[in-house]
């Protein structure tokens, strides 16, 4: 079997005014993804998704990645990351067995793209063998917990916001540190006040900052919600900064979770290295798809370290991830998001397998198992602009 063409396709989201509201990473007005067709000789079609911007990212696929790719067997996955992830360097660094990848292929943009490629290959090599990707990877389980991802509401109103998830069965809800009315760690402590009132005291609660916060004040907020039970504390500093994320888990009794915005297995071994994290949060689309997933996952679980992947985007993502859970032996909880997300719950023929007690269930389809809707390109046509408006 052979790769004949890949194509990327820009996609966009639109937010509804009405559903649009300002937080610490500004208003958002869409959400972007882009497609990755991997198509083969066997008929067979592979679909991925990358992170970053659709156009620069569709660029990418089609007049750099892409023309690597063709003609090399999708069967061979671990030969094309490497290929990708190399360059022009990738027999030498293969026949030496020392990664030689190009500067630009480190992280970034390119990094998303290769990680969407990724994700599509592997589509393709599960339905070649005519089995799941979870079970292509290594399979551990058929289900997962999951866990609600949301909580914008201000001050008292997280009461009905995170009790509504708990609601629909989830044992496990996140809130965003930063609400509707802006930042201060006593609106911060008020809103997770409530929010534990409105789950009860035996659902989890995680509280997530965007890695918005300065060290001595992620310190003090730390220190402030200790009372509540936070389950994790998600992205308290800039993801750049492991010395100091290091700093504030030292300083707390709270988990400190993060990941979501690192690249390959190199960000999270310097995060292992600086003791600077308790749940790893790699993201299949930007870390490097599942290739560069598993060998995350091994590094992590080597430290003892929980997987709790990242899956806020489309819904090649969310399915992709659910694979990423299903395969990880250190993998104990899967985000499902609250937000406004046609693209992730709208965009397949078949409903993401999520039961009223809050568990995601694998599908049994080979393949990442889901197909495009028909109007899916149409209804999701990419829209020019920012995500986010400030």
């Amino acid at each position: 079997m052979k790769i004949e063409r890949v194509r990327a396709i820009p996609m966009s989201d639109p937010v509804p005014s009405q559903r649009q509201h300002r937080t610490d990473l500004g208003t958002k007005v869409k959400s972007d993804a882009t497609l990755i067709l991997v198509e083969t000789d066997r008929g067979l079609t592979g679909i991925g998704a990358a992170l970053g911007s659709p156009p620069v990212v569709a660029a990418i696929v089609e007049h750099e990645l892409g023309p690597e790719v063709v003609g090399e067997d999708p069967l061979f996955s671990e030969r094309i990351y490497e290929k990708m992830y190399n360059g022009s360097r990738a027999e030498p660094a293969l026949e030496r067995g020392v990664p030689q990848p190009e500067v630009s292929r480190r992280s970034g943009v390119v990094m998303e793209a290769i990680a969407g490629i990724d994700i599509a290959i592997w589509d393709v090599k599960a339905q070649a063998l005519g089995i799941p990707v979870y079970q292509a990877l290594g399979a551990v389980r058929r289900v997962v917990r999951g866990y609600a991802s949301g909580g914008w509401a201000s001050g008292d109103e997280a009461e009905a916001e995170l009790g509504g998830y708990a609601a629909k069965g989830f044992s496990a809800v996140k809130m965003r540190v930063v609400g509707r009315d802006g930042f201060s760690i006593e609106k911060c402590v008020r809103r997770v006040q409530a929010a534990r009132r409105g789950i009860g005291a035996r659902v989890e609660l995680m509280v997530d900052a965007h890695g918005s916060l300065e060290v001595p004040v992620a310190i003090q907020l730390a220190r402030a919600l200790e009372p509540y039970d936070i389950a994790w504390f998600e992205e308290p500093v800039s993801p750049e900064n492991h010395r100091g994320q290091a700093e504030v888990r030292r300083a707390t009794t709270i988990p400190i979770a993060s990941g979501e915005r690192e690249f390959t297995r190199y960000g999270f071994q310097s995060l292992l290295h600086h003791d600077a994290l308790d749940i790893a949060q790699p993201d299949v689309a930007r870390a490097g798809g599942f290739t560069e997933i598993r060998r995350i996952a091994a590094l992590t679980s080597a430290r003892d370290i929980r997987l709790a992947p990242h899956a806020w985007g489309s819904g090649i993502l969310f399915a992709a991830s659910i694979h990423v859970a299903m395969a990880a032996a250190n993998c104990h909880i899967l985000e499902v998001s609250q937000g406004y997300m046609p693209m992730m719950w709208e965009l397949f023929n078949e409903p993401f397998d999520i039961r009223p007690d809050g568990t995601v269930h694998a599908p049994d389809r080979p393949g990442l198992g889901y197909t495009l809707r028909a109007d899916a390109l149409e209804r999701f046509k990419y829209v020019e602009g920012p995500e986010y408006t400030f």
